[in-house]
């Protein structure tokens, strides 16, 4: 039994938090020695439950222990709101070119950025296997996705099965491109509208001259076509006292309280300064670019953020996301029971 435990020791001692081992219970018991292994059985038990770690299974002799305590797959998602659960919204990147360089791109998008554009028809079976997988809604995003010629192929490959997002800056509604937009869906499509201020100054500064007045006469003008508007704010450091003012002139708009998003700087892509996002920290929202599948959309041009280089079939990435996500919270619960207070 001392011997079960001293190996019990060794083996888990070597491993990273959430990995196992395993270990045999049953060295030196003769056969028919049935108390004896009950006892060691109940040792290893004891131990797992005093080390702070899991007893995953006791099979044919063996131990199977996992380095720190599990967390159920309930206990992991336990206050998330349904549809904010890993696998409830996929976001997926139609490009990176731009037609505006904010200083903050999270995804360094701009005019000079290589479109690495998703085809028609990757973003259709994307959404058939979204649809299967259990995703609600999907959101389109870029780069400027109103660059692309085939806009509302993507768009209309979309919403024919899940609700659907389309962020853009709003900028574009005119011309050949306007005519795209009033073909979209309005029963199934949401547009989300990047307008950072009620004060001009303060948006166009890291946005664009001019690009204030323009994304809010496209605001007016998607809101005029007949669409539901959501309108986001990306809030730099020192810039949160500018938040009522805002609130106050998309409440004139007749924009809903629910549908004005505002949201800090997230420190990616061209930001220096802002909130860190790491795989750790942030609840995973499954996003596909041309490249592949990464853990969250505000670092999905980050090699730290890749879940997967293989697209399909999509329910492969969300399980695999699913797997990490059980990982990282096992590892903060580990890490509370190892350190406490009293």
């Amino acid at each position: 039994m001392t011997r079960t435990i001293l190996d019990l020791v060794e083996a888990v001692g070597r491993l990273p938090l959430g990995a196992t081992a395993s270990v045999r219970v049953d060295e030196g018991i003769d056969e028919g020695g049935e108390a004896a292994l009950a006892a060691a059985v109940a040792a290893v038990a004891a131990w797992c439950a005093h080390s702070g770690n899991e007893l995953v299974s006791l099979a044919g002799g063996r131990a199977v222990v996992r380095r720190g305590r599990g967390v159920a797959p309930d206990a992991a998602l336990a206050g998330l709101p349904a549809d904010r659960r890993p696998g409830a919204r996929l976001w997926v990147y139609t490009n990176f070119d731009c037609n505006l360089a904010c200083d903050y791109c999270c995804s360094r998008s701009s005019p000079q950025a290589l479109r690495r554009a998703m085809t028609v028809e990757q973003v259709r079976r994307l959404a058939v296997e979204a649809a299967s997988a259990g995703v609600r809604e999907i959101y389109l995003t870029g780069g400027e996705p109103f660059l692309l010629p085939d806009l509302d192929a993507i768009v209309a490959g979309c919403t024919v099965h899940l609700p659907t997002t389309l962020l853009t800056n709003g900028m574009l509604f005119r011309g050949r491109r306007l005519d795209m937009l009033r073909h979209m869906d309005r029963d199934r499509l949401t547009l989300q509208i990047s307008l950072d201020s009620a004060n001009p100054a303060r948006h166009d500064r890291h946005r664009g001259a001019g690009s204030w007045q323009r994304a809010l006469d496209g605001v007016r003008t998607a809101i005029g076509e007949g669409f539901r508007v959501r309108v986001a704010a990306t809030v730099v450091p020192g810039e949160e006292a500018d938040t009522d003012a805002l609130h106050a002139l998309l409440d004139g708009l007749g924009i809903d309280r629910a549908d004005q998003v505002v949201r800090p700087v997230a420190r990616r892509g061209f930001a220096t300064d802002g909130v860190d996002v790491t795989v750790e920290t942030v609840v995973p929202e499954i996003t596909v670019t041309s490249d592949g599948v990464y853990w969250h959309p505000v670092a999905a041009d980050h090699p730290d953020q890749l879940v997967s280089r293989r697209i399909f079939p999509l329910s492969a990435a969300i399980d695999e996301v699913h797997r990490r996500f059980g990982e990282y919270r096992r590892a903060q619960a580990a890490a509370a029971d190892l350190f406490p207070c009293a």
